[in-house]
């Protein structure tokens, strides 16, 4: 009996270390609500369930401690699945999915209203929404920590709004430093 309470203790041990952090993932709706009490920019991830690319995503980037420990104390995320059926109200619209069909949850499916309003053309995207739920951008593919990293302190910052062409951005590109562990 001793034995296997020091092994099982053991195991405990070993797997607390491996505990990860994780994003504070809300729904749009939620993210909304909190915007309008405590303005903060809100960083949203579009998947589905059967992107392969998104599930990288979720594990190569949205698991990076730094990652987690920088968006969670500085935006609101969404996680929003661009085929699911979860309504939302949005700049004084409502949108939802009429195509949805509960059958297909683990296939594609239809395609959210909320998903062609914003105009994402593929997965995964993460949009970026600023303190007044004004879409900033979209960005589509799998970006690593450092890549996100560029864009969550650009946006945190509002540098976007100083860079007005290719070239500055690109002059921002290569002078920016990346902190994030890969």
């Amino acid at each position: 009996m001793k034995s296997r309470i020091v092994a099982l203790l053991c195991l405990l041990m070993i797997s607390i270390p491996g505990v990860a952090q994780e994003i504070n993932w809300l729904s749009m709706d939620e993210a909304l609500k909190l915007q309008a009490e405590n303005p903060k920019k809100i960083m949203m991830d579009v998947y589905t369930n059967w992107c392969g690319p998104c599930k990288m995503l979720d594990r190569r980037t949205f698991q990076n401690a730094d990652v987690v420990e920088y968006v969670n104390a500085h935006y609101y995320s969404v996680k929003f699945d661009a085929e699911g059926n979860e309504g939302i109200n949005y700049q004084k619209n409502y949108f939802s999915n009429p195509g949805f069909d509960p059958a297909k949850t683990r296939t594609r499916n239809g395609t959210h209203q909320f998903t062609s309003y914003l105009r994402v053309s593929g997965y995964p995207t993460i949009v970026f929404f600023d303190e007044e739920s004004n879409m900033i951008v979209p960005l589509t593919g799998v970006l690593n920590p450092q890549q996100l990293e560029l864009y969550l302190k650009m946006f945190k910052e509002d540098l976007q709004k100083e860079i007005t062409s290719e070239e500055q951005f690109k002059e921002y590109q290569s002078g920016f430093v990346p902190e994030f562990e890969g």
